[in-house]
Order: structure tokens, then C-alpha cells, then sequence
């Protein structure tokens, strides 16, 4: 049997998100912005978050455990649509493309309390036939339970099924439960790969 399903990451393949988008007017210097999101608001303490932490208390626990930082921190999440900058245009027409043959599905780490800002500023999210979110679920990938959660949840095979991520952590977990899986780089990268593999 050939493929059937077509599961897309969101972050870095569909959606240029970045919290330099909105650091980068608070800092003087590339590099004092650069110590910030990597030893303050790190993507560590972020994906508690995507794991089902909530805004206001990882929020709080940095201000306190920083409080040098504290009005930095709270930019994080109150202005945190400043981080979606765009949809990447490439991977998106390549998604309305598969949608004509394929069901589509979508695995993200997000939080459950920004997710609706994404749903709302990209019209394209109306095009899965589900979506499993992280931080609803409390657990993130390469969790290989939130792959399995998805194929379980609706129904779908892992073997008919091909995996878009740009984090190499996750699309060798999703290979590990029998998933086809495509290491995202860039829309021409992925329209070829997936030539490669639907012919």
C-alpha cells in the first residue's frame, strides 16, 4: 500500500518563528540578545511550555530565579506574536499540492495557549484533518508516545505515512516507530525529497 498521510511539523517548515523577531529590538548588542536566548529564555525552559507548563508560571519562575531580567522575561509570551513573523510561502503551496491527494496531519511541540494565535494568522492550519499539540497532550517529541498518540488517534498507519520535521532528534524517533520521514531543510529540499518518494 502506497502513501495515504502526509504529518507536517510546524515551527521552521510552515511557520518562521523566532524569538529574535522580537529580542532584537530590546538589545544593543546581537550578542547580549544572543546570551539572553540562550541562557535566559532559553528553548530548554521554552519547551517546558510546549510540554503543557503554563505561560504564567515558566513565566514566573524565571523572573524569580532572574530578576535582573525580570521585564525582558515577561516580553516573552505577552508580546510572543512578534515571534511569527511569516509563513514560509514555499512549504505552504507545497501543502495545498498534497492536500489534493493526501490526508494531512500536524505534530507540534507549542503550547496549548499560543497555538491559537498560529490557527488564527495562518488560514492553511484549516486544511489538516487533525493535529496533535504538545502541550494539550503533555508531552513532546521525540517522545515516540505523541507519534503514537497520533496514528491512534486517527486511525492511520505509520508505514502509509510520511513525517516532515526540521529537528533531526524528531525525525529519527518518528523512523524508530516505521514512519517515512523527510529531514526538512528548505520548500525546494522537500518538494524534491518528495518526488523521491511518491514519484
Amino acid at each position: 500500500m502506497g502513501i495515504e498521510n502526509v504529518i507536517f511539523d510546524f515551527g521552521g517548515v510552515l511557520v518562521d518563528w523566532n524569538p529574535v523577531y522580537l529580542f532584537e529590538d530590546y538589545f544593543k548588542t546581537e550578542s547580549e540578545m544572543d546570551y539572553f536566548l540562550q541562557h535566559i529564555c532559553s528553548a530548554e525552559w521554552n519547551l517546558e511550555q510546549d510540554r503543557g507548563r503554563s505561560l504564567a508560571e515558566g513565566t514566573e519562575m524565571l523572573q524569580n530565579q532572574f530578576p535582573e531580567f525580570h521585564s525582558l522575561i515577561g516580553l516573552y509570551y505577552s508580546k510572543w506574536e512578534r515571534m511569527l513573523k511569516s509563513d514560509i510561502p514555499g512549504t505552504v503551496s507545497i501543502l495545498y499540492n498534497l492536500k489534493e491527494k493526501f490526508n494531512l496531519y500536524g505534530l507540534t511541540n507549542w503550547s496549548a495557549e499560543t497555538i491559537t494565535i498560529a490557527y488564527e494568522k495562518f488560514p492553511f492550519f484549516k486544511e489538516f484533518s487533525g493535529i496533535v499539540v504538545s502541550g494539550t497532550e503533555k508531552m513532546v517529541k521525540p517522545d515516540p508516545r505523541i507519534y503514537h498518540l497520533l496514528l491512534d488517534r486517527y486511525n492511520i498507519k505509520a508505514a502509509n505515512t510520511i513525517f516532515i520535521d526540521d529537528n533531526i532528534s524528531n525525525i529519527e524517533a518518528a523512523r524508530e516507530i516505521g514512519l517515512q520521514v523527510i529531514h526538512f531543510e528548505n520548500p525546494v529540499q522537500l518538494k524534491e525529497e518528495l518526488s523521491a518518494i511518491l514519484g
